[in-house]
């Protein structure tokens, strides 16, 4: 960037591109044209996301893709899923295709409760605070009534209230731990609104507690905010099949049964491994959580404070061989919604919820539980057999060849090349320049 900017916010689209191509590109008018490259033809679907966010100039583009053939529950389903890496997607829909004829995959929500902590300074004495917080639930639940009613209706709203001492932690520092049910919803801006009403209430009436010295009338509220840790809003997907059921070309099933269970323990005791197993899980679920405009930042953040849970980061998923029976699931805690926020604005995220059939949040979580268990397994049914590199270098070699800037013509010899042959960077390029120099 050459110069710094006044008050680029308040710059029409045009003059934050001129701007920004001017200032920090090389090529001012080829970055211009890439930018207005990606805008949408339809002026209004433009605008509309224009609107989602500040300062947009452009879009960015992510493939948007289905993997069919999910049995769920007895239900087939076609997932939607946005990502950008290779295989992800493949792996996914081949998963689905094995365990489509062995009874499909099976989810259940075990809990859908919800977080939010209102945190605040107290420096007195711990009974008084205790006494002060019995008087004071009742009316703080009653603060919220204009913003719970609606949810309430619906059947949702405020779990309870507990007051936390964390005094051992900081010195003087409690919170109200605040539970939540907000059915479709995801409920960020319910939850935040409800804690910053408690965090008002609760001053105000400890300046109106007699029980309180002078000073323990002063409670600092240092923040309200809702908790992105969602431990008690779970879901399990599994599937399960005789072990002589794990037919494949690749591996005698009983031993492939025995090295599949022994992967998934060593990434239950060794952290290195665990981070990258749970990663491909979240191949999986962040793909579907982004096509159906939930917020994958959240989920993240959730699910690794959830394999972490036990004092050492672990895997998320387990496996088994019990009485002849290969069983293997997974429980993972999902905060999603299906209504509200991109769900009901974003053309192709009410596109991706059609396809699902329109599913509840619940059955959101069931689908996006199984799309992580689904990739799980891809993954590691690849690492015992052939090895993760022979099925994702061949997805991956059409990125390569794109990047060496071939012919339709030139992929279509080079894919054809490679089926039966390794792929590696140095492989392509060389059979490219081949061809090239023929």
């Amino acid at each position: 960037m050459k110069t710094p900017v006044e008050g680029f916010s308040k710059l029409s689209k045009t003059q934050k591109i001129d701007w920004i191509a001017t200032n920090c590109t090389q090529d001012p008018k080829a970055a211009k044209q890439l930018l207005e490259q990606y805008w949408n033809t339809d002026p209004r679907v433009q605008k509309l996301h224009d609107e989602f966010i500040e300062n947009t100039i452009s879009n960015y583009y992510l493939p948007f893709a289905i993997a069919p053939n999910f049995k769920i529950n007895g239900e087939f389903l076609a997932i939607p899923m946005a990502i950008e890496e290779s295989s992800v997607v493949a792996a996914a829909s081949k998963a689905a295709k094995f365990w489509m004829d062995r009874g499909g995959f099976k989810a259940e929500i075990i809990g859908t409760e919800k977080v939010g902590q209102v945190h605040f300074i107290f420096k007195g004495e711990k009974r008084r605070l205790k006494e002060f917080f019995i008087a004071a639930k009742p009316e703080l639940l009653k603060s919220v009534a204009s913003i719970t009613q609606n949810m309430e209706k619906r059947g949702g709203g405020i779990n309870d209230i507990e007051l936390r001492d964390l005094s051992d932690k900081i010195q003087g520092y409690y919170q109200l731990h605040c539970t939540f049910e907000t059915l479709d919803a995801m409920g960020a801006n319910f939850i935040n609104s409800c804690l910053e009403q408690f965090a008002k209430t609760l001053k105000e009436l400890a300046l109106s507690f007699d029980e309180f010295s002078n000073h323990e009338k002063n409670i600092e509220v240092i923040m309200g905010i809702l908790s992105n840790y969602v431990p008690n809003c779970l879901v399990r997907a599994e599937v399960s099949c005789p072990v002589p059921e794990l037919d494949n070309s690749d591996m005698d099933a009983e031993e492939f049964a025995q090295k599949f269970v022994q992967a998934v323990n060593i990434a239950k005791v060794e952290p290195y491994r665990a981070v990258t197993h749970n990663k491909g899980i979240m191949n999986g679920i962040d793909a579907v959580v982004l096509a159906t405009g939930n917020d994958f930042r959240a989920v993240e953040a959730g699910v690794h404070a959830y394999a972490a849970k036990d004092g050492q980061y672990s895997s998320l998923t387990h496996a088994k061989i019990e009485d002849g029976i290969f069983k293997f699931w997974i429980e993972v805690p999902l905060a999603l919604g299906t209504v509200g926020g991109l769900t009901s604005l974003h053309p192709l995220v009410k596109l991706a919820l059609e396809i699902l059939q329109k599913p509840t949040a619940k059955k959101l979580m069931q689908i996006v539980a199984v799309a992580g268990l689904a990739q799980n397994f891809a993954a590691v049914r690849s690492l015992v057999t052939t090895g993760i590199q022979k099925g994702h270098m061949k997805m991956h070699l059409l990125n390569m060849l794109n990047q060496l800037g071939a012919t339709e013509a030139e992929k279509l010899q080079l894919v054809a090349y490679f089926k039966e042959r390794t792929v590696t960077n140095a492989a392509v390029k060389e059979a490219f320049e081949k061809i090239k120099a023929e």
